[in-house]
């Protein structure tokens, strides 16, 4: 409880604190890291205005290094239920636990709105982050267009045990 309201420190020792925004705070960040040379309107989720989603932002000295936001999107074909998207952090704050904050706040946000399993459509270059963070990769990449390869993960934390799978 004490990370949530006071932050914790990252490895440069600097005070983190990630609080639940409008999704309009998660734009700038979101179209320098994942949209840049596109239109504003294209950092714009379906359903970033949705009751039921939740977006973040991580403050470091007030300014925002950090953003997420989880929406109610369940998969076509998967037993996903909340989607984490426009997922960017800083460059200069990469490597120093923004990420994985933000993703412990997704995580208490859907615990608090009745769970589910978490999923996403991760950049390939981003795979890495999310098997730290402990989502696991489902089927094979493919091409978004205009945006590179990609690839479906499931967060751990929040997917029943694969069949078969025993608690020992």
């Amino acid at each position: 409880e004490v990370m949530k309201t006071l932050g914790f420190l990252t490895d440069a020792r600097e005070v983190l604190v990630v609080e639940q925004v409008r999704p309009e705070a998660t734009y700038p960040l979101r179209q320098r890291i994942l949209r840049p040379g596109l239109p504003p309107a294209q950092s714009f989720f379906p359903g970033d205005r949705d009751r039921g989603s939740g977006h973040f932002a991580a403050y470091v000295d007030d300014r925002v290094v950090g953003v997420a936001s989880v929406l109610e999107d369940p998969e076509d074909d998967g037993p996903g239920r909340w989607r984490v998207r426009g997922m960017a952090v800083d460059e200069e704050h990469r490597g120093n636990g923004v990420g994985l904050a933000l993703v412990e706040r997704i995580r208490d946000f859907v615990i608090r709105s009745g769970g589910g399993v978490i999923w996403c459509n991760a950049r390939l270059s981003a795979e890495g982050f999310y098997h730290t963070a402990g989502f696991a990769a489902v089927g094979e990449p493919w091409e978004e267009p205009g945006i590179g390869p990609h690839v479906r993960m499931h967060d751990g934390a929040t997917s029943p045990p694969p069949a078969g799978a025993t608690d020992t």
